[in-house]
C-alpha cells in the first residue's frame, strides 16, 4: 500500500560502465563545468537522497573510482560491461540491499537530470501503489526510471538489450508516466554533445 511506502528507502543505480567508443575518450572523465560528468551524475544521485547509491563500473573503473573520491556511494563492478547495458543494470538490481523497497536508474551520462527530477519521481512512486514510475520526454521512455522491488525478478531474468524497457511495456498499464521536456533526454555521445552541455551547463 502507498502509505507502507513512505520510510523505506529507494536505492539509487547509477550506470556508468560504458566504454564512451563514440567519444573517443571516457567521457565519464571529462570535465563538465566544476567537476567530472561521473562526479556530477552521482551528486545528483545523493542530492536526491537515494540511500544507497550504488555506482555500476566497467571501463576504466579505477579511474572512474578515484573521479567520485570522497562521495559517499558503493562501488559495483561489472565484469561483462562490454557486453551492454543490460548487464549493468542486471549487476546493479543484483546488488541492490534488501532493506530498499525500490531501485531508482540513472545513466551516468545524461547531465540535464536534475535532483529535482529524482524526488519528483521518488515521490510520485511513494503517493502511490504503482510498481514502476517512468520519465517521458514528449514522448520518449528514458532514464531516470523507479522501480518497485516486485519487478526485480523479471529485471534479472531478461536478456538482452532493452530489458529494462521490456519490462516497462509490460508493465505499461500499471506505470505512472512523469513528464519531461524532450531537452531534458540529450545525453553525451560524441564531441560536440559535450561543447554543447558545456555551454549549457559549464558554470555549475
Amino acid at each position: 500500500m502507498p502509505g507502507e511506502r513512505t520510510r523505506g528507502p529507494i536505492a539509487g543505480l547509477v550506470l556508468a560502465a560504458g566504454t564512451s567508443s563514440r567519444m573517443g575518450r571516457n567521457k565519464l572523465l571529462l570535465p563538465l563545468g566544476k567537476q567530472s560528468v561521473v562526479r556530477r551524475a552521482v551528486g545528483t544521485a545523493l542530492a536526491a537522497g537515494l540511500e544507497p547509491v550504488l555506482v555500476v563500473l566497467g571501463h576504466e573503473s579505477e579511474a572512474v573510482q578515484a573521479a567520485l573520491h570522497g562521495l559517499r556511494y558503493t562501488p559495483v563492478l561489472n565484469r561483462h560491461y562490454a557486453q551492454g547495458l543490460h548487464t549493468s543494470l542486471r549487476t546493479g538490481v543484483a546488488a541492490v540491499p534488501a532493506t530498499a523497497q525500490a531501485a531508482l536508474v540513472l545513466l551516468a551520462d545524461m547531465p540535464r537530470v536534475t535532483a529535482d527530477m529524482v524526488r519528483t519521481l521518488v515521490e510520485r512512486y511513494r503517493a502511490t501503489a504503482s510498481p514502476l514510475v517512468v520519465s517521458n520526454y514528449e514522448g520518449v521512455e528514458a532514464p531516470p526510471m523507479l522501480y518497485d522491488r516486485t519487478l526485480f525478478p523479471e529485471l534479472l531474468a531478461l536478456d538482452g538489450d532493452g530489458c529494462g524497457k521490456r519490462v516497462v511495456k509490460r508493465h505499461r498499464e500499471e506505470s505512472l508516466q512523469v513528464p519531461w521536456p524532450a531537452a531534458a533526454l540529450a545525453d553525451l555521445d560524441v564531441p560536440a554533445d559535450m561543447d554543447v552541455a558545456q555551454a549549457e551547463l559549464g558554470g555549475a
